[in-house]
């Protein structure tokens, strides 16, 4: 046989056993566990029979970009639609407003830099760092002002928290509002803090036995100021000027931002500037309180600092359908607290009548967002998914009714009612509610 026939034959050869390997994965059982819906079961799965495999492509053949040519790292192109989405009609001006985090497709814990959520009251300060100081004074015995570089020389600790908008899911009050998780739920990110204790800073000026309270204050253009008592300031709060290992980015607070774990997003100070320290919250001094929660006799919650234990699925949702069809099925979640660690997240595929415990997978950190999962063997009649967690001081979170019942529909803040996705036969996903 000649040196063309052997290379003819060949290749032949080579396209019959290709043809055999996609009948073999085509046909292949994939065997599970149980056989009910809500546990993988021993139900047929088939990879894709598509010849794309076997189709050359530019960037087998190609030579891509060398190093150098891309100095910061950026996603791939294929992956453009994952940004960060906000709705022109919820607010007057984009300066003061919110965009989303796209919840639908991230997953771990960790939410990356440039996707999470921003909310400005003033729009985006752009700050000099070599210019910008940080002031302590009031009921001190030393009053002080800090750069940057003054800061860094205290101990770090490096620390991951969720942080939550007092507002999110606040649309929902009502009924079913927003068909995307990034727009009911998508107001929260999480991520790895570095910076120094709050507590530090507090004692290198000295605090005077008659404070109790902090006035802190944003270098941004609307002044941002809120209150917080010197316990929470004492304990767990910090000072940050890097997250997720480089420094904040300009809508997160650079050069440094106040950290205030598991309290509601208001709090968390950017572009922090001053720090005043005195004997009484500045909002009972102007005899007003922000970010009240109003019930239904009129009267209003204040002080409700600490967030909800909370959880919503992420995949299967709106945003995030089902494109394969019936079969395996992995529901994905996040699951947060602002009481400490979550402990247990049920989820139900029939809109609450029945519950099974998902799997929380990743590391479990103190007021951080948990990872949880349920796989499951689809057999393509609808879903109606929700997800409950319930944290280590034993809070369960409710259903959306018994919210209501409580606490009415007239406040947008600190909704952690249990949230429904309807799952239709071909896979579209919409914001429901079940009673």
């Amino acid at each position: 046989m000649n040196e063309k026939a052997k290379a003819k034959s060949m290749a032949n050869a080579q396209i019959q056993l290709n043809a055999g390997r996609r009948s073999f994965l085509k046909n292949s059982v994939l065997v599970g566990g149980a056989a009910a819906i809500g546990a993988i079961s021993a139900t047929p799965a088939s990879a894709s029979g598509e010849d794309v495999i076997l189709q050359k492509q530019d960037w087998r053949t190609d030579l891509g970009d060398g190093v150098g040519t891309r100095p910061y790292g950026t996603p791939s192109s294929h992956e453009a639609h994952v940004i960060r989405r906000n709705v022109e009609w919820l607010t007057a001006d984009p300066v003061s407003s919110v965009s989303f985090t796209p919840l639908h497709e991230l997953d771990g814990i960790i939410t990356p830099n440039g996707v999470c959520f921003e909310r400005h009251h003033g729009g985006i300060a752009e700050i000099d760092p070599a210019a910008h100081r940080l002031m302590i004074h009031g009921l001190v015995d030393t009053p002080l002002v800090f750069t940057l570089e003054d800061l860094k020389r205290f101990p770090r600790e490096n620390r991951v928290h969720f942080l939550e908008c007092a507002a999110n899911s606040g649309m929902e009050w009502r009924g079913a509002q927003l068909n995307g998780v990034q727009f009911t739920h998508g107001m929260i990110h999480n991520v790895m803090y570095t910076g120094v204790k709050l507590r530090d800073v507090l004692n290198e000026a000295g605090i005077k036995p008659t404070a109790k309270w902090l006035l802190v204050e944003g270098g941004d253009a609307s002044a941002m100021t809120r209150s917080i008592p010197m316990e929470k300031a004492l304990d767990d709060c910090l000072i940050a000027f890097k997250m997720n290992g480089e420094a904040l980015r300009p809508e997160q607070g650079y050069p440094m931002r106040l950290v205030v774990p598991g309290w509601e997003g208001n709090m968390w100070i950017k572009w922090l500037r001053r720090i005043e320290v005195g004997d009484m919250p500045w909002q009972q001094r102007e005899e007003t309180s922000k970010y009240t929660d109003l019930m239904p006799d009129g009267r209003a919650r204040r002080f409700t600092w600490q967030m909800d234990v909370k959880s919503v699925i992420t995949s299967p949702s709106p945003q995030a359908p089902v494109l394969h069809g019936k079969g395996r099925l992995v529901i994905s979640g996040l699951a947060w607290s602002g009481a400490g660690k979550v402990s247990r997240v049920d989820v139900s595929i029939d809109g609450g009548r029945n519950w099974q415990p998902a799997r929380i997978d990743g590391p479990s950190f103190t007021r951080s967002v948990h990872r949880f999962y349920l796989d499951i063997d689809w057999n393509g009649e609808p879903l109606y998914l929700q997800s409950r967690a319930i944290d280590e001081e034993n809070n369960v979170q409710p259903t959306k009714d018994a919210l209501r019942a409580v606490r009415g529909v007239n406040s947008i803040y600190h909704n952690n009612g249990i949230q429904t996705w309807y799952v239709a036969k071909d896979g579209v996903t919409e914001n429901v509610e079940v009673s």
